[in-house]
C-alpha cells in the first residue's frame, strides 16, 4: 500500500487534510472494505475512488466503511481526495473535515498485493485555493465545487510521473492565514497539520510556490523569509517561484527571487497564463483553465529542472 501526499500518522490511522492526496494499493479477490474514522466530523470529505480502469466514483464519507467489490482476481485500487472543506477546521485536532483513513478488512479469500515505492520525481506544490481545486468544477463554494484532481498540480505531478505532495489551503498567503484555522504560508510550510511535523522518506526534487494572491499586502522580505524557510528544509532541492497567475505581487516575488542569489531558486513568469474568462468566478481556474496552467508549467519546468516528461 502507497500514500502519496501529505500524510500524518496518529496511532492506528493516516490523516490528510489536502486534496490530491492518494492511497493506492492491489489485491486479489473480489470484496474489501476501506475503513475511516469519521467520529466529530461535521464536513465529510469527498473522495474519487478507482478500481482497474473503471471510471472514478465518488464517495462522500459520512460514515466509516465503504465497500468495495470487483470479480474474482487480481485488482488494482486508488483512492485520491478530491476535497477536504476549505471552510471547517481541518488544521487543529480533533478536525471538523480530514481523511482519517483507518486501514482495510478484507474477504475471506482476498489478500493484499504487496508494493513497491514508488519510482520516479519528487515534487512539492505549495499554494492556496488555486492548488487545492476550490471551484474548478463551479461557482459552489463547498466541496461540490471542488476537486483537487483537476488542479495544474495534480495534472503537472502525473505529466512527469512524480510522487506528489499537494498542499494547498484556501485564502491562505504567505503571511495571510487561510481558511479553516490554518496558519499563514509561512507558518504552515512543514507540518502536516498541527502537531504533526511533516516527514519525508528522501527530500523532493523541486519544490513549486505559488501564493501571495491572497496577502493585501507583500514586502520583499516577507516572501524572501519564506523561501528561505523552504530552503532550510531543503538545501539542495530546485525550488521554483511562481507568481499569482494575475500577477498579484509579481514585481515583489520576482525581487525578492533575485535578493536571496541562489543558483537553485528559479522564478518563472506565470503572469497571463489564464486569464478570468478562464475561470469560473474570475479568480480561481475552471477545468480548462487548470490545464492551460499546466500546459505551460510542464515545459517550464522542463526548461529550469531535471524534469521531464514520462
Amino acid at each position: 500500500m502507497v500514500l502519496e501526499g501529505q500524510w500524518g500518522h496518529q496511532p492506528g490511522v493516516a490523516i490528510t487534510v489536502n486534496s490530491g492526496s492518494r492511497i493506492s494499493f492491489s489485491y486479489a479477490g473480489e470484496r474489501l472494505q476501506l475503513l475511516f474514522d469519521t467520529d466529530g466530523l461535521t464536513v465529510a470529505p469527498h473522495l474519487w475512488i478507482t478500481v482497474d480502469d473503471g471510471e472514478p466514483v465518488l464517495h462522500v464519507i459520512d460514515g466509516p466503511v465503504v465497500e468495495l467489490s470487483a470479480p474474482d482476481g487480481r485488482h488494482r485500487v486508488e483512492v485520491v481526495v478530491k476535497d477536504v472543506n476549505e471552510h471547517a477546521n481541518r488544521w487543529n485536532p480533533p478536525f471538523e473535515c480530514a481523511v482519517v483513513f483507518a486501514g482495510l478488512v478484507l474477504d475471506v479469500n482476498a489478500r493484499l498485493r504487496l508494493s513497491g515505492r514508488p519510482s520516479g520525481p519528487r515534487i512539492e506544490f505549495y499554494g492556496d485555493s488555486i492548488t487545492q481545486g476550490v471551484r474548478s468544477l463551479s461557482v459552489h463554494p463547498e466541496s461540490e465545487g471542488a476537486d483537487g484532481t483537476t488542479t495544474y498540480a495534480y495534472l503537472t505531478a502525473r505529466a512527469f510521473g512524480a510522487t506528489s505532495y499537494q498542499v494547498g489551503f484556501g485564502s491562505q498567503g504567505i503571511s495571510k492565514p487561510g481558511n479553516g484555522e490554518v496558519p499563514a504560508g509561512v507558518d504552515s510550510f512543514g507540518w502536516n497539520f498541527a502537531g504533526s511535523p511533516a516527514e519525508r522518506v528522501e527530500p523532493s526534487d523541486v519544490v513549486v510556490l505559488n501564493l501571495g494572491v491572497n496577502d493585501p499586502t507583500l514586502e520583499v522580505e516577507e516572501y524572501a523569509a519564506y523561501v528561505r524557510r523552504v530552503r532550510a528544509a531543503y538545501p539542495d532541492t530546485t525550488i521554483v517561484s511562481l507568481p499569482p497567475f494575475n500577477g498579484k505581487h509579481a514585481d515583489t516575488i520576482e525581487a525578492a527571487v533575485k535578493s536571496l542569489d541562489d543558483p537553485n531558486l528559479v522564478y518563472i513568469d506565470s503572469t497571463g497564463w489564464i486569464t478570468e474568462d478562464d475561470c469560473t468566478d474570475q479568480v480561481h481556474p475552471t477545468v480548462s483553465g487548470h490545464a492551460k496552467i499546466a500546459e505551460n508549467l510542464i515545459p517550464a519546468l522542463e526548461e529550469h529542472t531535471t524534469l521531464r516528461r514520462v
